[in-house]
């Protein structure tokens, strides 16, 4: 049997630091957090804003986000279940939903910093690659694309947001190669097959062949487009509609929320008195006291 040196020692254990929680828990890449977060120290008081984007089986979550010392603070928001307010009802985690998502937050952005009349962005989604200009007032407001532990590949979802994001007037720093469309061979974007993503023409044509070889697959799987009345052919006006929408109101709506229902409790509580009740009680026993003692004093004086 080899003899093998026991490496953890007790000045090992001593002194080991474990790493921080969010690294545990694989949720925290601090890697990349910290060239994101970190400002120039010659900028006082100027924090790095971050265009944050995240997915779940359900919905899209877009933020703008600045770190402070005593924690990341969120300026703006859009969710993907905000988009039945705007008339897409279905279809709210694919590419076409996120970047009206993506649009949605960089209208509500500017709109609260006043810059929405200055900076309309792309008002027609083409799919090609644009910049916002700077203008001659007011600067455009910029934030640094965070993208989390997203696998980071051609025609992913967070860059469908990204791109509604540069669209809305955003300033984002950015490359062409990672939006749909782009050709490897040819190293350039295309910007039809581009056109097509924004706009769910991928889903339409995903519709329609299915429709075609599978009907029964077809009736499960687009059960709620069915049920919407939605078709291949009109998904690029919806999309259209929906981009208008945003536009025109990129507001947060309050939500009404029903108050909550008062519980009876079965358990009986005394009522906690007053310091003036409990005075009055006070001085009637003190009277009855008296008045009893009184009247025994009387009995004994008649006896």
């Amino acid at each position: 049997m080899v003899f093998v040196k026991n490496q953890k020692t007790r000045a090992y254990s001593k002194r080991f630091q474990v790493k921080f929680k969010r690294r545990r828990q694989g949720k925290t890449d601090y890697r990349a957090r910290l060239r994101l977060t970190n400002q120039d120290k010659n900028k006082y008081n100027t924090p790095k804003y971050r265009f944050v984007v995240r997915f779940t089986n359900k919905d899209v979550t877009a933020q703008i986000v600045y770190a402070t010392i005593a924690g990341d603070i969120v300026m703006a928001a859009a969710y993907s279940h905000e988009l039945p307010r705007y008339g897409l009802e279905v279809g709210l985690t694919n590419y076409a939903a996120a970047y009206c998502t993506g649009l949605l937050l960089a209208r509500r952005v500017l709109k609260c910093r006043d810059l929405d009349q200055e900076y309309e962005g792309n008002v027609e989604a083409t799919g090609e690659d644009f910049s916002v200009e700077p203008a001659d007032e007011r600067r455009p407001f910029r934030a640094l694309l965070d993208v989390g532990l997203i696998r980071t590949t051609t025609g992913n979802r967070v860059f469908g947001a990204l791109k509604g994001a540069l669209d809305g007037g955003l300033d984002i720093p950015h490359s062409d190669k990672r939006f749909a469309g782009f050709k490897k061979d040819e190293k350039q974007l295309d910007a039809e097959i581009h056109r097509k993503y924004i706009y769910g023409g991928h889903v339409a044509d995903y519709m329609k062949s299915l429709a075609d070889e599978e009907p029964e697959k077809y009736q499960s799987h687009f059960s709620e487009y069915i049920k919407k009345g939605i078709e291949a052919d009109n998904m690029e006006a919806l999309y259209k509609k929906v981009h208008a929408a945003i536009r025109a109101d990129p507001t947060m709506a309050k939500s009404t929320k029903e108050p909550p229902k008062t519980h009876k409790s079965c358990r009986y509580n005394p009522k906690k008195l007053t310091y003036e009740q409990r005075k009055a009680s006070l001085v009637e026993r003190l009277n009855a006291l008296n008045s009893s003692a009184g009247a025994d004093v009387d009995e004994d004086d008649d006896e």
